[in-house]
C-alpha cells in the first residue's frame, strides 16, 4: 500500500471531515445494538457456552439465509464498538465471538435488555428528527414527544398498549438492575429512610422539583432524628475525568428534553435543594447516576 503524507492544512481538513462523519453515522451504533437485541444475538452466544462462530449463531436466531454475509458485517460493528469480543483462533478460518461485560447484560436471564429496547425504539427515536423545529417553539408546550405523536408520553401510553408495555418492561428492568447494585453497594444509605425519589425529578422543571422536595421535607423528621430524602438521579459532570460518563450524561440530558425534562449538574441540584428549604446534601456517584442525600 502506497502511503502519502498530506500537508498539515489538508490533514486538518481530513481530520475535520472524519470528526463530522463520526458524528453523522453515530446513530448506526444504536441501530446495530437494536438489531442485536431484536435478533437475540447475546442469548445465542450465551446458549452456545459463551462463545460462538457465525454459523453457530445462525442456528439459534431467526435469519434469512441470504443475509448471512450481512450478519458478519453487523457483528463487525458490534465488535469494533465493544458490545461483543472477537478472535480468530490459530489454524482456524472462522472468527469466534464472545460476550463482554456489556453484552452479558443483554442476555435474557439478566433482563436489562427491555430498558435498552425502549431507548432505541422508534417511539422514542422518531421525535428527534424534529429537534431543530422544536427549538424554534416556545416552552413549555409542545414537548418534543407530543409534537411528534400528538400526546404526551403518559397519555400516549394510555392509548397504545404496545408502547405502554414497552415502557413498563423498560422501567422495571432498569429499576431492578440499579436497585440491586444500590442496595449491595450503599445499603447503609437507606437506614431509617423517610423519602425516596428514584429517577423522578428529571421529568420536571425546577419550580416543580422545588414543590416536590418541599412536600418531602414536610413529611420527614429533623436531621438529628434521622430525617433525609434520597434522590437517585444524574449529576452531570460528577466524574469529570471520565469522558464516557460525561458524554453519556449530556446525551441523556438532551434525550430527556423529549418530555421537557432535564438532567442537572451539582450547582443546579444545589439551587433547587436549598430553595426547597434543605440545609445540606451529599452526592455519592454510582455509575452514570448518583445517590443524593438531602438533609433538612
Amino acid at each position: 500500500m502506497a502511503l502519502i503524507t498530506p500537508s498539515p492544512k489538508n490533514q486538518a481538513t481530513l481530520d475535520a471531515q472524519l470528526e463530522l462523519w463520526h458524528h453523522t453515522f453515530g446513530y448506526i451504533k444504536s441501530m446495530a445494538l437494536k438489531s442485536a437485541l431484536d435478533l437475540c444475538i447475546a442469548d445465542a452466544i450465551h446458549d452456545n457456552g459463551g462463545t460462538a462462530t457465525l454459523p453457530q449463531i445462525v442456528t439459534k436466531i431467526t435469519l434469512h439465509e441470504s443475509k448471512f454475509s450481512c450478519l458478519r458485517r453487523l457483528m463487525r460493528v458490534l465488535t469494533v464498538t465493544g458490545v461483543f469480543s472477537v478472535e480468530l483462533p490459530a489454524g482456524s478460518s472462522e472468527q469466534v465471538y464472545g460476550l463482554t461485560s456489556a453484552s452479558r447484560l443483554l442476555v435474557t436471564s439478566t433482563n436489562y435488555s427491555p430498558f435498552l429496547s425502549l431507548m432505541v425504539d422508534s417511539f422514542f427515536v422518531s421525535p428527534f428528527f424534529g429537534l431543530g423545529k422544536w427549538f424554534q417553539r416556545e416552552l413549555p408546550d409542545p414537548a418534543l414527544f407530543k409534537m411528534t405523536h400528538g400526546k404526551n408520553v403518559w397519555d400516549f401510553a394510555g392509548h397504545n398498549k404496545k408502547f405502554a408495555k414497552l415502557c413498563d418492561d423498560g422501567m422495571v428492568a432498569d429499576s431492578g438492575f440499579t436497585m440491586d447494585i444500590i442496595v449491595k453497594e450503599c445499603g447503609d444509605v437507606f437506614h431509617g429512610i423517610s423519602s425516596l425519589n428514584d429517577w423522578v425529578l428529571h421529568d420536571w422543571g425546577d419550580d416543580e422539583c422545588v414543590k416536590i422536595l418541599r412536600n418531602c421535607r414536610k413529611a420527614i423528621p429533623p436531621r438529628d432524628a434521622g430525617g433525609k430524602v434520597i434522590i437517585f438521579d444524574m449529576v452531570v459532570g460528577s466524574r469529570t475525568s471520565d469522558l464516557k460518563h460525561t458524554e453519556t450524561q449530556v446525551f441523556f440530558d438532551l434525550f430527556i428534553m423529549f418530555i421537557n425534562g432535564a438532567e442537572r449538574d451539582e450547582q443546579e441540584w444545589k439551587k433547587i435543594i436549598f430553595e426547597a428549604g434543605f440545609s445540606d446534601y451529599k452526592i455519592i456517584p454510582l455509575g452514570i447516576r448518583s445517590i443524593i442525600e438531602v438533609y433538612p
